[in-house]
């Protein structure tokens, strides 16, 4: 497997390339999908944000996808999910996503709020480890891509896997139309 000009290995043979929540969910895949199907490659974190990840490693923005957390509140409480759209695309929050999240009002969770509650690096969230109560809101472009890059939770490599693999997770839902 690679990324496009990095060869990945097995990401659970590198945890130190991993966020530790990221490396517990791989480690308890149980099933849900085979976890040597899951590559890591190392890359430079300067380089962690998607425009310039993909043009320094030949990775077409097609293949990559983005985790973008999001926020509303109902009733005085907090509600948080994961949003995984197409990197060639933008979630739809204020459509989509807030109607899922059942909230009046969506938005971005601000970069410290999402590192805080996700414990992964800005830059490098991924829908794979994240706080269990959460919904993962999947677009079904990125279901249905035969390999997508993600981040691993630190800003330091990134991801290969199936597509398919991440409507598996836990809380995963996949959603037409979340990308656009």
């Amino acid at each position: 497997m690679s990324i496009g000009s990095l060869a990945t290995v097995t990401a659970l043979s590198r945890p130190d390339l991993l966020a530790p929540s990221v490396a517990a969910a791989l480690a308890a895949a149980n099933g849900m999908f085979p976890a040597d199907a899951v590559g890591v490659a190392e890359i430079d974190p300067a380089l962690a944000d998607t425009a310039a990840f993909c043009e320094r490693y030949a990775v077409p923005l097609g293949e990559s996808a983005n985790c973008v957390v999001v926020t509303g509140r109902r009733d005085g409480a907090a509600r948080f999910a994961a949003c995984v759209v197409l990197a060639t695309s933008r979630a739809d929050v204020n459509g989509v996503v807030r109607r899922q999240l059942d909230v009046r009002k969506a938005s971005f969770a601000a970069a410290d709020l999402a590192v805080a509650e996700t414990q992964m690096e800005y830059g490098g969230i991924t829908p794979i480890g994240l706080p269990a109560h959460w919904p993962v809101f999947v677009d079904a472009a990125v279901a249905a891509a035969p390999s997508v890059i993600v981040g691993s939770g630190v800003r330091r490599s990134k991801l290969a896997l199936p597509g398919a693999a991440l409507r598996r997770l836990p809380g995963a839902l996949v959603l037409e139309d979340l990308g656009r």
